[in-house]
């Protein structure tokens, strides 16, 4: 369908679902994923410089579905009066506008009541005489002499391409550019594009460029995820420290936190999956999963020394003896995402990236918690630790 539509000049097209399009339309204003939007004050000037922009935005590799609503297009019959003509004649331009007006739009002379509602009685030229540009060139009008005065005498009459549409966005009109990334890096495919753009189209004084969509949400996210973060962090810390009443065990469970997400890395690298968003909550919840998996390994180990087991005694038996229901808690939640992973239908995009550093950083967590957690246990601690 694609290549066959290609073969239709000017024609745009995008393959969705109505849910699709109503998100699409929610975030971007359009009907795509992503959008370009120019905002200003000449319509021409606006579809113009939307050329060159689609011209440039061509040349990115991973830009897809690209096209131009145009604003250009529906014919006009404009009427620039002929000031020295209606002068020779007396009409002045009010008159002609509207002569033309009562013509061919209509014009209100009364009133209609039914009941409580109004309605306007308009009054204009039957169709015949107002349908084509010879008819409307043929409007008389009466001259202070009582000569009757032809449009075609009085104005300079042009059928020009104006505007079929208007978009407009806070007070300003605006065209827009709808594209999509489907194989390639959100950010880094938009922060190409913009590059190119704004390094090879120049906006007109009092124009204005913006680039939303899904890239808009992205950075908003981002911008949140940065605050949550740290939040996040700082919330397990506390946590951590009234359980353990020591900064000890609350670095070494942050230390096994901070080595989960390898597993997530790699499992985003392997299937490549690209950073966004989605993975980014993903990570979120695997911090919760691993200090799960480390306060297991941690209390379980701290028991056994309590009971009289040295520190190498115990973090071999407590590895061995926590290994079943850490692997039940990674098997739980790893098998029951591992078809969102591995999903490729509609509405999979926003599920999968999640999904994949989930089951990738739980498989990770499991060797980490196993074996590497006990290892870093042996390694700082001392025989007068606190251990409740």
């Amino acid at each position: 369908m694609n290549r066959e539509l290609e073969k239709i000049p000017g024609a745009l097209w995008n393959f969705s679902q109505p849910i699709a399009d109503n998100m699409e339309e929610a975030v971007s204003g359009v009907k795509g994923e992503l959008a370009i939007k120019i905002y200003g004050d000449d319509l021409k000037t606006l579809e113009a410089k939307g050329d060159e922009i689609v011209g440039v935005m061509r040349t990115v590799p991973g830009v897809a579905d690209l096209g131009l609503f145009r604003v250009i297009g529906q014919p006009n019959l404009e009427f620039h009066v002929d000031r020295a003509q209606a002068a020779r004649f007396g009409i002045n331009v009010a008159d002609v506008q509207d002569a033309i007006e009562t013509a061919v739009g209509g014009k209100a002379v009364s009133q209609i009541l039914q009941g409580e509602q109004r309605y306007d009685l308009m009054v204009r030229y039957q169709a015949p005489y107002r349908d084509t540009r010879q008819a409307i060139q043929n409007i008389r009008l009466l001259s202070p002499s009582g000569e009757r005065v032809s449009l075609a005498q009085l104005c300079d009459i042009k059928v020009l391409d104006g505007a079929s549409e208007i978009y407009r966005e806070g007070n300003s009109r605006c065209v827009a550019i709808k594209y999509s990334i489907p194989v390639r890096d959100l950010g880094s495919t938009v922060e190409e594009a913009m590059a190119k753009v704004s390094k090879q189209v120049k906006l007109p004084t009092g124009y204005r460029l913006e680039w939303a969509g899904e890239y808009e949400s992205q950075k908003r996210s981002s911008r949140r995820l940065m605050v949550v973060l740290p939040v996040t962090i700082l919330v397990i810390c506390m946590i951590l420290y009234t359980m353990f009443q020591s900064f000890k065990w609350v670095s070494l469970i942050l230390a096994n936190v901070a080595m989960a997400p390898f597993g997530g890395l790699m499992a985003l690298l392997l299937t490549h999956t690209h950073f966004s968003v989605s993975s980014g909550v993903g990570f979120l919840a695997l911090f919760g999963v691993s200090v799960q998996t480390g306060v297991i390994m941690l209390e379980y180990i701290n028991q056994l020394r309590a009971r009289g087991q040295s520190v190498l005694d115990a973090a071999l038996d407590g590895s061995v003896e926590r290994l079943r229901p850490i692997m039940m808690t990674m098997l739980v939640a790893s098998l029951g995402l591992v078809p969102a992973a591995l999903s490729r239908g509609i509405g999979s995009d926003s599920q999968r990236p999640f999904a994949i550093v989930i089951v990738g950083g739980l498989v990770a967590a499991l060797v980490i918690g196993v074996f590497l957690l006990p290892v870093l246990y042996v390694w700082v601690a001392r025989e007068g630790d606190k251990l409740y």
